[in-house]
């Protein structure tokens, strides 16, 4: 009895449960769209369901220099990020509305500190860190893409 017990809890875990394998894999089939800062151009995947959110760039190995994700929100709001499950170093770019950065932060993997928006922000683009340091993009400059041109305001 307790054996049967058994194999039907294991079986019914299983179901409800995602596989380590699952639990594993980076996203890198979402939407993407072209955003521009200065002269550059970057490529970048667009998170925007709260799954998508959820996982962003846990995973990932590796990840082009001109590519990014970036996560898009209902409201403004004070957005905080951490890089649980995050291979890579990043940095986070939070930006308003009209495509200004309003504050950049390096993040460390495999960390859970938060690193949050300085003002509420809508989103949030991450890019390999060094990325805007190394094109000397700093807080205040400007995004430009459909992304921020469709905002109602």
């Amino acid at each position: 009895m307790f054996q049967r017990l058994a194999a039907l809890l294991l079986l019914s875990a299983s179901f409800v449960m995602p596989t380590h394998a699952q639990q594993q894999q980076p996203q890198t089939d979402l939407a993407r769209t072209q955003l521009s800062v200065g002269l550059y151009k970057i490529d970048t995947q667009i998170a925007q369901t709260p799954q998508q959110r959820e996982i962003g760039l846990m995973f990932r190995k590796t990840m082009p220099q001109a590519e990014g994700m970036i996560f898009v929100f209902e409201q403004p709001a004070t957005q905080c990020f951490w890089m649980r499950n995050t291979l890579l170093p990043l940095t986070a770019a939070f930006v308003a509305d009209d495509g200004r950065i309003v504050n950049l932060v390096d993040m460390q993997p495999l960390t859970e500190n938060s690193h949050c928006s300085e003002e509420p922000v809508r989103y949030v683009l991450e890019m390999n860190q060094g990325w805007f340091a190394k094109k000397n993009i700093k807080k205040g400059a400007k995004l430009g893409g459909e992304l921020f041109s469709a905002v109602k305001r």
